[in-house]
Formats: C-alpha cells, structure tokens, sequence
C-alpha cells in the first residue's frame, strides 16, 4: 500500500539556534514519505542559509505578517494528504509521524490527532511569566501545532488559522475543531518534545490573555448558534 504523503511545516524566525536540530528531528523520522516546507517570517540571522543547506526543505520567505499567516501559507503551499506542524525550537521523536499517520489510516472517520508532550527548560534560561512550571514534570496532552497531524480537508471545512490572533492562534483552531464536533483522537505517548526558554512567544506575549478571552467568546457564541439551528 503507498503511504500518503505528509506536508510538514516549520513556521521560524530567526531561529539559527535551533532549527537545524527541528528538521534533523524529521529526517529521523520512521515514516519517511513527506515534504518539508519551512516558513521564513522575514528572518536576519542565518535561518534562510540553514534551512537552504537541506535538499529536502522547500524555502518560502513570507511576505505578510503574524504566525497565523505564516501557517496559512504553507498549508496553501502542501499538497499532502495530511499536514503537520513543527516549531523550529522543538523536536519530534522518531515515530512521531508513524504513529500518528497510521491511526488515521486505520480509523478513517478519524480527521486529526494530536498526542503527548514533554516540556524541556532549555539550559540556562529561566521560567517566563505566564508558564505554568508543573508543565516541566511528567508527561502532559497537548493540543498544540506541533502535536497535531490532521487530514488537510479539515482546512477546508472549519477554515485555517486566523491572522487575528498574534497568539494563541492555534487555541482559536482546536476551539473552532471541537465547537463543530470533529472526530478526534489522542496518541497517548510523548510524541514531542517542546523547549522552554526566554523567547517563547505564546508565554511572553502581552495579549495572549486577551486572545484567549476573544476566542472563549467566540466558543460560546459558536454553541449559541448552533443551538438554534437545532
């Protein structure tokens, strides 16, 4: 059987530090039929030079702004049957995409799936405002972008990310997932490893707080509405 291709997107900005170790994560992977596509917000440092030094990544400088737009345009540029994420500071483990891709191939009714995390407090940096630091013990669910392997139809039916949100953009998609009842499931194993340090945008962002608020409105206006269609 030919084993459906996966769009993976790395979204990075100035992420020299990093993200040579994202994409070795990939190339580690068991499940080798995908494409690499790595989103540049416009980067100063070598970002471009290091993700150009793979043959196996497509470089795509963005031209707008913001993370959501930034996931927008690589999800217009894939064309994989599924689509995952990975941010240029964290990695996956090697059965990651294996693990995943094969659940939805088996449960067809299936349209995303995310999985376990483990946070990693990067040496020398410290815990930011914002964080909850009990996240750094054990293993905990996460549904985040860089857990999640979805069918990209769903894109289609419940729409992509929302340039709106500087933050929290990804809260907002799973929130529009679960307001329209899409089946899920959870991989119940570390699939990701997630650093923690000083930059973390999602942790030390000002308006994340009033992201969230926003998109808890727009939850509950959502189950409003479709209560009265029903």
């Amino acid at each position: 059987m030919n084993e459906p291709l996966v769009s993976i997107i790395i979204v990075v900005k100035n992420g020299e530090r990093y993200l040579a170790r994202a994409i070795d994560s990939i190339l580690n992977q068991t499940y080798k039929h995908y494409e690499i596509i790595v989103v540049d917000g416009q980067s100063t440092d070598n970002t471009e030079k290091i993700a150009k030094s793979y043959p196996q990544v497509r470089y795509l400088c963005q031209k707008s702004q913001g993370i959501a737009n930034a996931y927008n345009m690589g999800i217009d540029a894939s064309i994989g049957e599924f689509i995952a994420f990975l941010s240029h500071d964290d990695t996956w483990t090697p059965n990651k995409l294996s693990a995943q891709v094969n659940y939805l191939i088996d449960n067809p009714h299936i349209q995303y799936t995310v999985a376990k995390v483990k946070f990693i407090l990067e040496e020398g940096h410290s815990i930011q405002p914002g964080f909850r630091p009990e996240l750094l013990e054990g293993e905990h669910i996460g549904s985040i972008m860089e857990t999640l392997v979805v069918r990209k139809s769903l894109f289609d039916l419940i729409g992509k990310l929302n340039p709106e949100f500087s933050v929290a953009e990804d809260v907002d998609w799973f929130a529009r997932a679960k307001d329209n009842h899409i089946p899920m499931a959870i991989i119940p194993e570390v699939l990701l490893h997630k650093r923690v340090h000083d930059t973390n945008l999602s942790l030390t962002s000002s308006v994340n707080n009033q992201n969230l608020l926003k998109i808890l409105r727009s939850s509950i206006k959502r189950k409003r509405d479709r209560q009265l269609e029903e």
